[in-house]
């Protein structure tokens, strides 16, 4: 397997430019995924590695090669698509062994391999079957089949699991997961589903409007968003805003929401941008009858071992996630206290983080 690294990498349509300068790296055997909602950039970028897109601008390194103007087929890549894209006509081994028939390779090593790639797939007793009388989580370990068999450098995965239902996608994550370590993959992934981008990438980028918002693993990503996009992108429910008027002093750990005093994370007074926004996740806030931090309760879902509370406060809606024995009746007036140890602080104007939570060690965001 090999190393992709991609520098600025840019892409125009005409006027449009559907990538901005892009860059990151994804490690030999990482799992790499591209996270992000409908038209950010995301498949775009990997139609790009591909060499199905050529880029405007920018490079791409295969394994340290410069491969950025070089077409698909000069790329040691394999593609899985969406759609499984099968031939309806061949069963499922002439489907597996097509790419090395395409190359030309003996048939006695096309027959050994795909024996080898169905094996590992788990669909061996299908070799024989039509694809056409095939379950989609089978149809689409067909079409993955098809990408291992050729052994190339990586694998490029666009929504692979799109069309799939939620039973055969939940299933279908922990498989590819699995596969991926198997085989020791390196791997580039899309998808707009946050809970397949967390439960399977060693890191993420998440995307909107053509840019990378920020990159990491996904710990970094859901305890220190970059900006408000992610913060809301990432989580369900997604991370609370509370806004609030600058005016702090230099050195200052208390800002005051609502009538509440909050304690926050220390911010330099050359920092402070006129207007922010505290941000909290539902399970770092807790009901407190003594917090002056007041609402009333709007409603409740329960999930079993919790449960999310919808308070309705002056500055909007916060949820909170709280155990599930707890009994709240709607309209009943609460007290929020806030784990100032896990607020995260942004410039509402752009949107970016100031000062991540205190619990990242005190590391600051300029």
């Amino acid at each position: 397997m090999a190393e992709i690294r991609v520098e600025n990498l840019r892409k125009e349509f005409g006027s449009f430019v559907a990538v901005q300068n892009s860059t990151f790296t994804v490690e030999d055997g990482e799992f790499f995924v591209m996270l992000g909602p409908s038209g950010c950039g995301k498949t775009t970028t990997l139609r790009m590695i591909a060499g199905l897109e050529l880029p405007t601008s920018g490079q791409i390194l295969l394994d340290g090669e410069d491969v950025s103007m070089r077409r698909a087929r000069e790329r040691d890549i394999a593609f899985v698509f969406q759609l499984f894209a099968l031939y309806p006509h061949m069963n499922v081994r002439k489907n597996i062994g097509f790419p090395l028939l395409a190359q030309g390779m003996p048939r006695a090593e096309i027959k050994e391999r795909v024996e080898e790639t169905a094996k590992l797939l788990r669909i061996d007793h299908l070799l024989d079957k039509p694809v056409s009388g095939l379950a989609g989580g089978d149809r689409q370990r067909v079409a993955l089949g098809r990408a291992i068999v050729r052994r190339p450098k990586c694998f490029l995965m666009d929504e692979p699991l799109g069309t799939l239902d939620t039973e055969f996608r939940d299933l279908m994550v922990h498989e590819l997961r699995e596969l991926h370590n198997r085989i020791h993959a390196t791997t580039v992934y899309v998808t707009h589903d946050q809970m397949e981008a967390m439960s399977m990438a060693d890191k993420i980028a998440v995307m909107s409007n053509g840019l990378i918002e920020q990159f990491g693993t996904p710990q970094e990503i859901y305890d220190r968003p970059a900006s408000m996009f992610v913060a809301d992108f990432i989580g369900s429910p997604p991370m609370n805003f509370l806004s609030f008027k600058s005016g702090l002093a230099r050195g200052a750990r208390e800002v005051t929401v609502q009538g509440a005093g909050v304690e926050v994370p220390e911010i330099r007074e050359d920092m402070a941008p006129a207007e922010m926004a505290l941000g909290i996740r539902p399970e770092h806030i807790r009901f407190d009858e003594n917090s002056k931090l007041r609402g009333s309760v709007y409603g409740t879902e329960y999930l079993g071992t919790t449960q999310i509370v919808a308070v309705e406060t002056a500055d909007g809606m916060i949820k909170a996630r709280v155990p599930a024995d707890m009994r709240l009746a709607m309209g009943e007036p609460v007290g929020l206290a806030l784990n100032g140890a896990r607020l995260s602080i942004f410039d509402k104007a752009s949107g970016r983080v100031v000062r991540s939570s205190i619990h990242d060690g005190g590391q600051q965001h300029g």
